[in-house]
């Protein structure tokens, strides 16, 4: 007699956007998909709670969303029928120095008149990308094996990204900007990467959050984070697609009989999922996988929004804290063996513009910096002068504060190992040996098993396309499905 024909066709373990995305693919190619989640509620990274007190909805993980709102994934599905609704603060990101700011606007023209005289090569550099940013954010968010050996959608602008993108960030600052302004702007945009601003190809990085400003903004989901999520889960259900909260995968014994399994947890997860049935060769790869630094995060409820010495902050949405590129780029230098003293913080206010985040009078502030992985010590006070340095009367305001260690991020999910909150370490070998090097990185030796974390191409950063890549993988190995409505 044949075999039982399994109950589902995939199951995918846990439900962060890179999970859900893959589970929706799969749903929408009309198959039997099952999405199995740790937490009482889905998310994962992408999720909000009540961290500090009642009424106060802080992002557990991040919080500001540019490439969501741009992802080829999420762009073309109906999440607002689910609930999602975009916030757009005034101004997606503002720089403090000294008395003054610097601003990101979504405007390139604004942008480039609150340069000055950077203002002509900024818009010089950007105008080009911005013009056909749809399509070359299409080629960037595709694994890098596969862009370096196809021919790209957009071959002329992804050229012009490349050799833009190639040099550290640090050295295309330098060279491109005079003004302590802007060299200090394009600083606190590099610093996103964990990188050494001095490492190669950090620019690459730059340039698409500087052109996700001007394409799309850098907004938020209304409500928290934890709304995206929730329309993800809602439009895979309204697919016929189940999700199941509460349930802990610890080997391939608690897994449902499916045709596919995948994967949206760290490359240590799915070694332990795999165990001997995976050759040692790949094993060993996944054992010396390597992870970028730690973060160390704050959520803070406030009596009223932070006293910024310069008014025209409260304009922005997210906020660099670092001072000049100088001080950027040595906080920033070497993340391996201890913080820096004084860190670059990257924080977020979203109350100004969300009142659902607080009760009446009441605002949210969220805050990182960045540690070593795995670091478990305390980096409050380093992180707190740097506010009050900008913000003089913040620790006034503070009501309560709720922090999260590198091993506490981990403890709550496995795909942050040791805080990394990127999937691994982001430089050029981390883009290409992700978490092995192969045309298609999803695949494990162990056929009908994918790996669809962040700890795949394209890495870190909320869009969903990890998990798009590698449902689209799985439908053309094991279904023979080639194109997806």
């Amino acid at each position: 007699m044949p075999a039982a024909k399994p109950a589902l066709d995939a199951v995918v373990i846990g439900a962060g956007p890179n999970g859900l995305s893959a589970a929706v693919l799969l749903a929408r190619a009309g198959l039997r998909v099952q999405v199995l989640e740790a937490h009482d509620r889905v998310g994962g990274g992408a999720s909000s709670a009540e961290l500090t007190l009642p009424g106060f909805i802080h992002d557990v993980g991040s919080a500001i969303h540019p490439l969501a709102a741009a992802s080829p994934a999420f762009r073309q599905w109906p999440l607002h029928a689910f609930g999602l609704s975009w916030v757009q603060p005034p101004v997606p990101a503002a720089h403090p120095l000294g008395a003054g700011s610097v601003a990101l606007h979504r405007s390139l023209d604004a942008t480039a008149e609150g340069l000055g005289r950077d203002g002509r090569t900024y818009r010089r550099l950007m105008a080009p990308l911005l013009s056909d940013w749809e399509g070359l954010l299409d080629d960037l968010l595709q694994p890098l094996p596969q862009t370096l050996g196809r021919v790209p959608a957009r071959p002329l602008t992804l050229t012009r990204f490349g050799l833009r993108g190639l040099p550290s960030a640090w050295a295309a600052g330098q060279t491109l900007f005079r003004t302590p302004a802007g060299r200090a702007l394009w600083a606190g945009l590099a610093a996103h990467t964990t990188l050494p601003l001095t490492a190669p190809a950090t620019a690459a990085p730059t340039l698409v959050l500087a052109l996700l400003a001007h394409a799309v903004g850098w907004p938020f989901p209304r409500g928290g984070a934890q709304a995206l999520s929730d329309a993800l889960a809602g439009y895979l259900r309204h697919l016929g697609g189940e999700v199941l909260t509460g349930v802990t995968v610890r080997d391939a014994r608690d897994l449902p009989d499916a045709r596919v399994v995948l994967v949206d947890s760290s490359p240590a997860v799915l070694l332990r999922l795999l165990g001997e049935r995976a050759p040692a060769g790949y094993r060993a790869a996944l054992e010396r996988y390597r992870y970028g630094p730690g973060i160390q995060k704050f959520d803070y409820a406030l009596s009223g929004p932070v006293p910024w010495r310069d008014a025209r902050v409260a304009q922005a949405g997210t906020l660099h804290l670092g001072g000049t590129a100088d001080e950027i780029r040595a906080a920033e230098a070497d993340l391996s063996r201890a913080p820096h003293a004084r860190p670059y913080v990257l924080a977020a206010q979203h109350s100004l513009f969300d009142p659902s985040r607080a009760p009446a009078g009441g605002h949210t502030f969220w805050a990182y910096a960045h540690v070593p992985n795995g670091y478990a010590g305390s980096v409050q006070a380093a992180v707190e002068a740097q506010i009050e340095r900008f913000a003089p009367g913040f620790g006034e305001r503070v009501r309560a504060r709720h922090v999260t260690t590198a091993p506490a991020l981990e403890a709550f999910s496995p795909v942050f190992r040791g805080g990394d909150v990127n999937g691994g370490r982001g430089d050029l070998r981390g883009l290409l040996v992700r978490p092995v090097l192969s045309a298609v990185p999803y695949r494990t030796p162990v056929r009908g098993v994918y790996l669809c974390s962040s700890s795949t191409p394209p890495g870190g950063g909320v869009h969903g396309m990890a998990g798009y890549h590698a449902a689209r993988a799985a439908l053309r190995d094991v279904f023979d499905v080639h194109e997806v409505p």
